[in-house]
């Protein structure tokens, strides 16, 4: 495959001035064990929203580059890379390297390891027409897939999937959704459908219902509704077996604690900016209410989640645009006014 010296990226040089559309910005060679892969489509995802403000809880190496979940065609190997040839449909994780060592990587757990690295972070994330990224943590596609689609599943989707695993809940059981129809919300609902459970959708704007209705939920409720709480006790006839917090808003998860039944189960994936929350103890230990946090996937639930796609389980709401479009998709999903996912083409 021929690769050119240069190509599009979208480089973030200083925080406080946003990322910079680049159009001679060097590729890459891949080094002992990585691989260069040639993307052809990247997702958008809120925590690209923090990454290019500065504002995740890690240290960056300016310059960088955002984006973290993408596929692609592989284009070049580096040495000592096996089981991978030029040519190979690959998709990329958040994760993009880790020990293989410790206790966590060995039991599958390889989010949790010390040395974990980030794509956007440790490395160049997805915004860009090649990107460099460690042969053991691509992901190989199968023939046919549609590579526009199966972008967002890599972390959206295999995201939300953990956290209904996590969640431990039995088929035909309710379990509220926030967030639901963003790109993670959006996964979650047909998760939770494809699991037999029974969904209800939480977001903000009553425009939302019929997305979340169309991917499974039975019912939809705006966050704005003073009633959240008696409106999901009466619909679940004592409250909700579990709920999965995707929103980024600290009353979300607090609203949680009231309408969950009593051993319910909360699974916490989305991040608020304030990561502090008012909560009434007394209840969460007379209710017995379990609490669990939930970060990514591993490339197990990767496994299964391309496995749901290509039989069609899951389908994958999607508004395609361009690399020059990143910066008001940021902005767009600041203001919350996204639906579905929107995936780009760094070629355009």
């Amino acid at each position: 495959m021929n690769v050119p010296k240069t190509q599009r990226a979208l480089v973030v040089y200083d925080f406080s001035k946003g990322p910079v559309l680049e159009t001679n910005f060097p590729v890459q060679e891949p080094g002992h064990g990585q691989i260069l892969v040639n993307i052809k489509y990247s997702g958008v995802c809120h925590s690209d929203v923090e990454l290019v403000g500065g504002l995740l809880p890690v240290k960056f190496n300016l310059p960088t580059i955002g984006g973290h979940e993408a596929v692609g065609i592989v284009a070049k190997i580096g040495p000592n890379v096996t089981g991978i040839n030029v040519g190979d449909k690959v998709g990329i994780m958040m994760t993009v390297g880790t020990c293989q060592n410790c206790e966590y990587c060995k039991t599958a757990s390889e989010f949790f390891c010390e040395d974990i690295k980030f794509a956007a972070v440790a490395t160049h994330g997805t915004f860009q027409e090649y990107c460099v990224i460690s042969a053991l943590h691509a992901h190989k596609l199968p023939d046919g897939i549609d590579l526009a689609k199966a972008a967002p599943l890599h972390c959206a989707g295999v995201t939300t999937y953990r956290a209904l695993k996590t969640s431990q809940l039995k088929a035909g059981e309710f379990v509220v959704i926030t967030g639901a129809a963003g790109g993670l919300g959006s996964f979650a609902l047909q998760f939770a459908r494809a699991m037999g459970l029974r969904p209800i959708a939480i977001d903000l704007g009553q425009e939302k219902s019929q997305h979340c209705l169309n991917l499974g939920a039975e019912m939809f409720i705006d966050a704005s509704d003073p009633e959240i709480d008696q409106k999901i006790i009466k619909y679940t006839n004592g409250g909700a077996h579990g709920a999965i917090n995707i929103a980024n808003s600290t009353k979300a998860i607090e609203n949680m604690f009231n309408y969950v039944r009593k051993s319910g189960t909360i699974v916490l994936v989305g991040l608020p900016r304030d990561p502090f929350l008012q909560v009434n103890v007394k209840l969460i230990v007379a209710k017995g209410i379990n609490i669990k946090g939930s970060v990514l996937g591993n490339r197990k639930d990767m496994d299964e989640v391309i496995e749901f796609f290509s039989r069609g389980v899951i389908n994958v709401p999607i508004k395609l645009m361009g690399l020059s479009d990143v910066p008001q998709i940021l902005e767009a999903l600041h203001q919350h006014q996204v639906t579905g996912r929107v995936v780009i083409d760094p070629s355009k």
